[in-house]
């Protein structure tokens, strides 16, 4: 099997807008995301920390790095999946969210994991 496929995890995003946390006046604007990793490799692997870039329609950028996931560090098994939900918030009504995270196999081998860029909007604000 080509040395790729060992370690490979897919990230499916899904984002949606939280009005009641959110307050356009003020130019704040609060999504939730939920995340999906699936381990689609042969090696067990351990998800280490994150780095997201947070992007508005004003080209301001957030960068966020840490540890873990929402105070996880999970562990997946080829075939297992983990799923958590978080947050973000935007002074726009619509953004992207892209990033990537930090893997360490069960051989020790450390390698990145891409995650796919994705949109955050307000409902009805694109077409």
């Amino acid at each position: 099997m080509a040395e790729s496929r060992k370690y490979e995890i897919t990230v499916v995003p899904q984002a949606g807008y939280l009005a009641e946390q959110s307050d356009p006046s003020r130019n704040q604007y609060a999504f939730a995301y939920t995340i999906t990793l699936t381990n689609t490799g042969t090696v067990t692997a351990q998800l280490l920390s994150r780095h997201w870039i947070i992007t508005d329609s004003d080209h301001h950028v957030q960068e966020v790095k840490g540890l873990g996931v929402v105070g996880q560090q999970p562990l997946l098994k080829p075939g297992e999946s983990f799923e958590y939900t978080s947050g973000a918030s935007i002074k726009t009504a619509v953004g992207t969210m892209r990033g990537s995270y930090q893997m360490l196999g069960e051989d020790g081998h450390v390698f990145e994991v891409e995650i796919p860029v994705f949109t955050l909007s307000v409902p009805r604000v694109l077409h």
